[in-house]
């Protein structure tokens, strides 16, 4: 059921990108593996980063199937869409039943997509990463795949509103070589190491992206640090 869903899918939302005259500059592909199992791992700042982090796959002609908030399986239109493409539900409460799902479709060879942030990030830098991608890479011995993307927080975020239309926005999207837990390495550890190489190749994406704000109010979309009005990151508890 789910090939018979997921590509048609697919067409759609590329054709919604052509409509929209999107701009896409993507590196790093080649290192997307062409069979077995693997947690792509991305940042998180716009609501159709699921959509864009697939696309990462299609040269490899690999499928991702995302772990999303269960809210989003519960909807009347995207439920069903999210079963059939076999997306793994997440109950924030109750996370083991989505991890063990997780694991066991790593196992059968399957690509999981994680934002190990769990929510939108609205400075657009990145928050803390959960432990979970590595916690499920390491028990079912597959390798992560750090990712970043840049630019789909202009056309729909979080206190934002939509910007569907034919704008030519640019979206740029790295993704780095396969990382692996050292001997040893605990899982807290590694996802450090994984944070650290999503960092870089999100400044890699930045550095890339070739447009800047327009006008002063343009700027929202950009990181205070890069010179931007978006909010100030939250810091952690402690800090």
């Amino acid at each position: 059921m789910a090939e018979l869903v997921y590509p048609p899918v697919i067409g759609m939302a590329r054709t919604m990108f052509k409509a929209l005259d999107l701009r896409f500059d993507i590196q790093g592909t080649e290192n997307i593996p062409r069979r077995g199992g693997a947690v792509l791992v991305s940042n998180h700042i716009g609501y159709l980063d699921f959509v864009f982090a697939g696309l990462t796959a299609r040269p490899a002609k690999r499928l991702v199937r995302f772990m999303a908030k269960e809210s989003v399986f519960r909807h009347k239109v995207s439920g069903p869409l999210m079963r059939a493409m076999k997306h793994i539900p997440v109950d924030r409460k109750q996370g083991v039943d989505a991890y063990r799902h997780a694991v066991k479709s790593l196992r059968s060879g399957e690509i999981i997509g994680v934002f190990p942030e769990a929510t939108i990030s609205q400075s657009f830098t990145l928050k803390t990463f959960k432990s979970g991608a590595a916690r499920m890479a390491q028990e079912a011995g597959v390798p992560l795949l750090p990712m970043a993307l840049w630019g789909t927080q202009r056309l729909w975020t979080k206190g934002h509103k939509r910007d569907l239309g034919r704008n030519h926005f640019p979206i740029t999207m790295r993704v780095g070589e396969p990382m692996s837990a050292e001997p040893g390495e605990s899982a807290d550890s590694l996802t450090e190491r994984l944070r650290a190489r999503v960092q870089e190749l999100l400044e890699a994406a930045q550095r890339a992206y070739p447009v800047r704000p327009k006008d002063p109010d343009d700027t929202w979309w950009v990181p205070a640090h890069l010179g931007g009005t978006a909010p100030a990151p939250v810091q952690p508890a402690g800090h």
